[in-house]
Order: C-alpha cells, then sequence, then structure tokens
C-alpha cells in the first residue's frame, strides 16, 4: 500500500460567479438526541462554514428546538422519537430525506438503543449517496458489522480509537505505522473500494484499499469534546462540493487540525473548543 502523505493536498475548484446555493451541495446530517444535541448542530455548523450550499439537520422531534437555535442558517427536521432518541418510524422520512441529498453525515450525538441500531444499519445499506459515519452511528454499525462488506455507494468512517476498536476488536496503539496498516485493514473490509477510513488522533491516517495519507496538521489542544463532530460536518460540505471521496476526506483532515492549530494560537491549547475550529476554519481556508 502507498504512502501518499507527501502529496500535494486536493483543492476545492474556485466558486462561478453565477452559482447558487444549490450548486455547492446539499447536506443532510443525521443526529442529536436528549443531551446531545450539541454534537449533530457543531456538525451542521462546520458544515455551512465549509461550503455547503445547503444543510439540513434530521434530529429526533424531542431536541429539534434546541438543535434549530444554535445556527439561523441549517435546516431542522425533527422525526419520531421515544423521548429519547430516534424511534423506528423514523426510518422512512430518514431514508426520504437521503434521496434527496448529495453528501449523508450520520451519528453526532445518535444514542444508543436497538431502535437506533436497526436505523443505522438500514441507513447504510440502503442510501445511494456518499455517506460520513462518526461517532455513535460507527457504535451501531459495530453491532451489525456485516453491513461494512457490502456498501451501496460510498462510506467514509471516522472513527478515533475506542470506536475503532469497538468496530474492529483491535487496538490501534499509537505508532504511526501501527496506525495506518489499521486503518488500511479496516478499509479492505469493503471489496469493492468503496470505504474510506478516518483513524483521528495525534497523525490522522486517511486511508482506502490502495493508499494511505499521515496528517501533520493539528494539536493536543484538539482532544475535547465535539472536535470530531466538526470534523465529520467539514468532510461531508467538502464531499458535496464535488470532492472525490478520497479527496475531500485528506483535505477536510487537513484543514480541521489547521483551524486547531490557528485557535491555539489565539486561546491557547488548554482553553481550546470545538466552537473556537468552527471561529477559525474561514482563516484557514484562506490559508489554503
Amino acid at each position: 500500500m502507498q504512502d501518499v502523505s507527501s502529496q500535494p493536498l486536493p483543492k476545492l475548484e474556485p466558486r462561478d460567479r453565477h452559482g447558487h446555493k444549490g450548486s455547492y451541495g446539499r447536506v443532510l446530517l443525521i443526529g442529536g438526541s436528549r443531551g446531545m444535541a450539541g454534537s449533530i448542530s457543531l456538525s451542521g455548523m462546520a458544515a455551512l462554514r465549509s461550503g455547503a450550499g445547503l444543510v439540513t439537520i434530521a434530529t429526533p422531534r424531542c431536541v429539534q428546538s434546541v438543535v434549530a437555535s444554535f445556527a439561523p442558517a441549517y435546516m431542522t427536521v425533527g422525526l419520531a422519537d421515544n423521548d429519547d432518541t430516534f424511534d423506528t418510524p423514523a426510518i422512512d422520512p430518514l431514508l426520504e430525506l437521503a434521496s434527496k441529498a448529495d453528501v449523508v453525515a450520520l451519528g453526532p450525538g445518535l444514542g444508543r438503543s436497538p431502535a437506533v441500531t436497526n436505523i443505522v444499519k438500514r441507513l447504510y445499506g440502503e442510501v445511494t449517496a456518499p455517506m460520513v459515519v462518526d461517532a455513535d452511528g460507527l457504535n451501531a454499525v459495530a453491532e451489525s458489522p456485516a453491513v461494512l462488506s457490502a456498501p451501496p455507494a460510498v462510506r467514509i468512517l471516522t472513527p478515533h480509537p475506542g470506536e475503532f476498536a469497538r468496530l474492529t476488536g483491535d487496538s490501534v496503539g499509537i505508532r504511526p505505522s501501527t496506525r495506518s496498516k489499521a486503518a488500511l485493514q479496516l478499509a479492505t473490509r469493503d471489496p469493492s473500494g468503496q470505504t474510506i477510513v478516518v483513524l483521528k488522533g495525534a497523525g490522522t491516517v486517511v486511508a482506502n484499499n490502495q493508499q494511505y495519507a499521515v496528517n501533520s496538521t493539528g494539536n493536543p489542544g484538539m482532544a475535547t469534546g465535539g472536535t470530531g463532530d466538526v470534523l465529520t460536518g467539514i468532510v461531508a460540505a467538502l464531499a458535496a462540493q464535488g470532492l472525490e471521496a478520497w479527496q475531500a476526506a485528506r483535505l477536510a483532515v487537513h484543514v480541521h487540525g489547521l483551524a486547531g492549530d490557528l485557535a491555539a494560537e489565539q486561546v491557547g491549547q488548554v482553553s481550546l473548543i470545538a466552537p473556537d475550529l468552527i471561529e477559525f476554519l474561514p482563516v484557514a481556508f484562506e490559508q489554503l
């Protein structure tokens, strides 16, 4: 497998002066639950700041008003819940919403329940748009690992080491060579080559079944709740704007870490929080 870390980063095309919001991608984010409404909201704000034209968040009705309160520029759809998480009747509306999206992101703040596990299994196995899967989306996939081998479209998995261990049963350690090999092995569970793994951590690894790259941006201040949710939104937005999935993942990881580095210069690593990354995304994109 080839290490392409030294290859130039992908680039977004310059914006067409005649472009409109439909020109830059429709992103559907699925997540949130009681007590974790902020997670999917961070993903939504990050997707907007990363250039997505239209962002919709599908979330349980019990937290829709909270999710909507974080930002006025994304849309929200409240669906069936059990007063905490999505309930089974939400699946058909979610599939309908996904059919109209250019990219779907699934998992931040989703919570865990038998109904959620079944919903994730259905979405993973049936949605034909590219999909970013994070957080409790990955935990649900870990309960139905057979879906990993037969996705109907591109799947970008973004586990941290704990989620990776639940997905695979293996610990990844901290050595770069071990982490790269682990990410490659998870990607190759999909013989179609449609799965990309973003193994988060110091030196985040982006891998598919042929190549991998180790990211050089980021700092320890980013080891705080919500930063992974921000990354989910960035990946989804870049893919929605037309970047091929591998390119979107690699560029998103770089920009995410760069925003963290810029934020740390201003607030320090100790005080860094996830919303700071969103605040510094514009500067990070300008530096590209």
